[in-house]
């Protein structure tokens, strides 16, 4: 018979290293129906039959964001045999405030501490039998990163699930307990015996969502509001927060005399965290991570094998050999052309920076799956808070970097409808995945490979938002506090080399996906369009229709110093997917033209770019509007056509005003003279640094509705 087993924990606590190391390779990733929340499952190494649910990570079973959202579904709607609670047993206390309330929705529960060898490491113990005993479930030590208790993990789940047997609720205590006991009597006979408790307490806590479920009669209504009232007045608190006071009180009881904590000595992390987090050195070394996570993945590491993939098998082996193949069947020219000229040009050119991506992938992970991440967030927060943001905003920003659609989906956590709105417009200045071939290009092609290319381009999209933030915030539509930002950091550890390796292969399948569907058709559109003319006939790419359309397009971008035909269609094309740029270009350019050595392409580009040109142009594509997806990612948050061309229109007039400077600015600083463009950007300029140092609004007005 098959089981399913769901695995619930908070985020950081170490559960997609456990759901990868319980699984293998036989996990499958989607969507919940319905939602954009990823879906991962798989099944239980050597159990066929036994389906393992990773739940999205959450903190609580309040429906405040999409992922509790869809936890909380698919655990009433019994899907699940049992519940495998992951709990960091290095912060057991907060970590079990989810397990106390899965105790009460009926099913079989089964808590996993992991992070054991932390907790050794530093001196400490956690008797897990006595905590098993008072929890009334089996409570199994587990270390995820290094194999430890997994096997003894998932037979002890498969056995709670096949006994069916849930663990008692907690009980609270006073006034509030009462209170409980008189709004299940209230629903006795309305809902199943087992979900009794957890219903109570959701009505206590005046769960829309479960009121609306639940059929009491006006009467019922009426009682059930008058003891809410009254426990409320009688301890001078609110029902949330009078049963988070409970849970906490019960998690003490439950713990005491089963911890034994390392005296006198801090744990390593909090050493760590002494320096990284430090006020005054925090930011330098994050500017240092990230300084040397472009420059490995950009110019040394990654450029070495890009060199090779582009030079050699998409410049030269397999063009010759589709060539000769074609050749040698007697395709017609046009076919041939389509194929080599087009298809292979267009896909060769974007994944030649396939093993550029797959280094900037890996070295994330790393970062990420060490505990780092986090503390990116809290850093920034201090930062982002003094702009108007706060360090919720970049949790979709860092989900971002490897494609823009779910980090502008991540902004539904952030309570504030201004911050939220705020940041699905800020997200996409980060560099996604997408751009970094154009990235890749310019550093490599136009710039010779130089060292700062790369990593500027992160720190241009970090300085977009902040700046965004705090002109953005001293207007009436995003006046306001910025959210408060709670995040759980968790110890630092070593990362595991195939949580790693699996965050990188996604990543980068993702990417190759997207190239083998979306960029094969907008290179077969871009052949097309710049091998014939308006009468269909084969022509010279200069008398092509794509050269007329971007003979239009052209002039509005040569006061940025790139007005050639060919660049404007390639920032058209960037719409569809920022890869389209570089495939446009290895297209219009002929393959060999854009690889990486830079030699090969000076001839061509260098009347279309010059230095100051091609840093603007790589700008521009930057912070411009995003792919079509990200747009439609950014509608479905925004729930609004005009929010959108807001968003849309602003990305792009930021993008122009900024590449617009630096190329007048530029031209001017380096010796080029004074002319009109120069006195143009100069205003821009001066506008721009007055709409920041003006004085924000004292009396922040309502948002304007959607």
């Amino acid at each position: 018979m098959p089981i399913t087993l769901a695995l619930a924990g908070n985020p950081n606590c170490g559960k997609t290293t456990l759901f990868n190391a319980l699984t293998g390779s036989t996990q499958h990733v989607g969507n919940w129906p319905g939602v954009t929340v990823e879906k991962k499952e798989g099944s239980l190494k050597g159990k066929r039959d036994v389906t393992l649910v990773d739940l999205p990570g959450i903190y609580s079973l309040s429906p405040y964001s999409p992922e509790e959202r869809v936890s909380r579904t698919f655990l009433l709607n019994n899907n699940a045999g049992a519940v495998i609670s992951i709990v960091d047993a290095s912060n057991l206390e907060r970590n079990l405030l989810l397990t106390t309330q899965l105790l009460e929705l009926g099913i079989p529960i089964v808590v996993a501490l992991n992070m054991m060898d932390v907790v050794e490491k530093n001196g400490g113990h956690i008797d897990a039998a006595a905590l098993s005993r008072r929890i009334g479930c089996p409570v199994v030590p587990i270390s995820a990163l290094k194999g430890k208790g997994l096997k003894e993990l998932g037979d002890t789940a498969l056995s709670a699930a096949k006994g069916g047997i849930a663990p008692p609720p907690l009980a609270f205590d006073g006034e509030v307990e009462t209170a409980l006991q008189t709004i299940q009597g209230l629903i006795h006979g309305l809902v199943a015996p087992a979900r009794e408790r957890w219903v109570a307490i959701k009505l206590f806590e005046r769960d829309e969502d479960i009121l609306s479920q639940t059929a009491l009669d006006p009467q019922q209504r009426e009682v059930l509001a008058n003891t809410i009232a009254a426990c409320e007045s009688s301890l001078d608190d609110d029902a949330v927060s009078l049963i988070t006071d409970q849970r906490y009180r019960a998690i003490a009881h439950l713990t005491e005399g089963c911890i034994a904590r390392a005296q006198g000595r801090p744990s390593i992390s909090d050493s760590i965290d002494k320096v990284v987090t430090n006020r005054y050195l925090a930011l330098p070394i994050f500017a240092v991570i990230m300084f040397l996570v472009y420059f490995l993945s950009v110019t040394t590491i990654g450029s070495m094998a890009t060199d090779w993939v582009n030079d050699s098998l998409f410049g030269e082996f397999l063009p010759g050999a589709l060539t000769g193949w074609l050749e040698s069947i007697h395709c017609a020219d046009w076919l041939i052309s389509l194929l080599v000229d087009g298809i292979l040009a267009g896909i060769g050119a974007v994944l030649g920076f396939l093993p550029q991506m797959l280094v900037l992938f890996f070295l994330l992970a790393v970062l990420e799956d060490s505990g780092y991440m986090a503390r990116i967030a809290f850093i920034l927060d201090r930062l982002f808070r003094r702009f108007g943001l706060s360090g919720k905003s970049f949790i979709p920003m860092l989900i971002g970097t490897g494609c823009g659609v779910p980090g502008i989906m991540a902004s539904r956590t952030i309570e504030s409808p201004a911050d939220r709105r705020m940041t699905v417009m800020t997200t996409t200045f980060i560099p996604c995945s997408a751009k970094l071939p154009i990235i890749a290009l310019i550093a490599g092609a136009l710039f010779g490979g130089a060292w700062w290319v790369a990593p500027s381009a992160y720190f241009v999209g970090i300085a977009a938002i902040i700046l965004s933030g705090i002109l953005l915030k001293k207007t009436k539509l995003f006046a306001g506090e910025a959210a408060p930002f709670v995040m759980e950091l968790p110890a630092y550890h070593l990362p595991g080399l195939k949580g790693v390796l699996v965050h990188m292969w996604e990543r980068g399948k993702s990417f190759v996906k997207k190239a083998g569907t979306i960029i094969f058709l907008a290179s077969g559109l871009v052949w097309l369009l710049s091998s014939f003319n308006w009468r269909f006939e084969m022509v010279e790419e200069t008398q092509s229709m794509l050269a007329d359309i971007g003979g239009v397009i052209a002039p509005l971008f040569a006061p940025l110093g790139f007005g050639d035909w060919r660049a404007a269609v390639a920032m058209v094309t960037g719409l569809v997917a920022k890869e389209n740029v570089v495939s446009t270009f290895g297209i219009l350019y002929g393959f060999a033209e854009v690889a990486e050595d830079g030699a090969e392409i000076w001839a061509n580009l260098q009347a279309a770019f010059s230095p100051l040109a091609a840093y603007g142009f790589l700008v521009f594509n930057l912070l411009c509007a995003p792919c079509f997806a990200a747009i439609g990612a950014m509608k479905r948050e925004f729930g609004s056509a005009r929010w959108t061309l807001f968003a849309v229109g602003y990305q792009t007039g930021l993008a122009y005003t900024t590449s617009f400077c630096i190329y007048q600015l530029g031209t001017w600083i380096s010796g080029g003279g004074f002319g009109l463009g120069t006195a143009a950007s100069l205003v821009v300029l001066a506008g721009f640094l007055y709409l920041l140092l003006r004085p924000a609004r004292r009396t922040p007005q309502s948002l304007a509705t959607t």
